[in-house]
């Protein structure tokens, strides 16, 4: 489903080039769940935010699918982005002025979707993550462990194809984070959505099938 060949990062800073990436080669199956370890500054987040379309490549190539989505311009970059890819970042980022319905939905109010339909989709999603009671609830009333359910519930709004989640229990205590790793991995295996996890949790790494180790930049060992 996504290839990944010669992929490099190279940031300018105070005149000066640090190359984060050093030539990547990852292929990653359709439906497939993954592990990106590595001490911090090994190029994990970069990976992510690039696979996410957040930040572009330097050199080097990442196709869906088949095609190149960085030959592509901003604007359908932007449309792909909000429909076939989910996040889950380690601080949930809800709005704190909206409820956790209101939250859910604004993936697809940002995508056009109707206000029914939005809400209809995130109603359902609340209810299958257990929060039917919360959902007029604002973030500031929530437990950390249900901000961050939320967080995954807004990730699956437009129906993703791929959930990347950066640190997504980083931020959690053991037995909450492990309720979220247990939802992000039933979504994996139920729903066979491709999920792509950045942790530093080695617990968790060992639940995931595959581990993937960056170090200085190149990958240090896949398996």
């Amino acid at each position: 489903m996504i290839k990944i060949i010669g992929l490099r990062k190279t940031y300018n800073k105070d005149g000066h080039k640090i190359e984060v990436l050093k030539g990547l080669d990852i292929e990653i199956g359709r439906g497939e769940a993954l592990a990106v370890l590595g001490a911090s500054g090994a190029g994990k987040s970069t990976l992510m935010h690039i696979l996410g379309t957040l930040e572009h490549p330097s050199a080097g190539s990442v196709s869906y699918d088949g095609v190149n989505i960085f030959e592509w311009g901003e604007k359908k970059l932007a449309a792909f982005r909000n429909k076939k890819i989910g996040f889950v970042f380690q601080f949930h980022n809800l709005l704190p002025e909206f409820s956790a319905l209101e939250n859910t939905m604004m993936p697809a109010l940002i995508n056009g979707l109707p206000k029914r339909e939005a809400r209809d989709r995130a109603e359902v999603i609340l209810q299958e993550m257990g929060l039917k009671a919360r959902m007029t609830h604002k973030p500031g009333e929530l437990s950390g462990g249900e901000q961050q359910r939320i967080a995954v519930a807004r990730a699956l709004i437009m129906e993703p194809e791929v959930i990347l989640a950066d640190e997504p229990t980083g931020n959690l205590d053991t037995e909450t984070g492990g309720k979220v790793e247990d939802m992000l991995l039933m979504l994996n295996k139920t729903k066979g959505i491709t999920l792509v996890v950045v942790t530093h949790n080695q617990l968790l790494a060992r639940r995931i099938p595959r581990n993937i180790g960056l170090r200085d930049g190149k990958i240090a060992y896949d398996g």
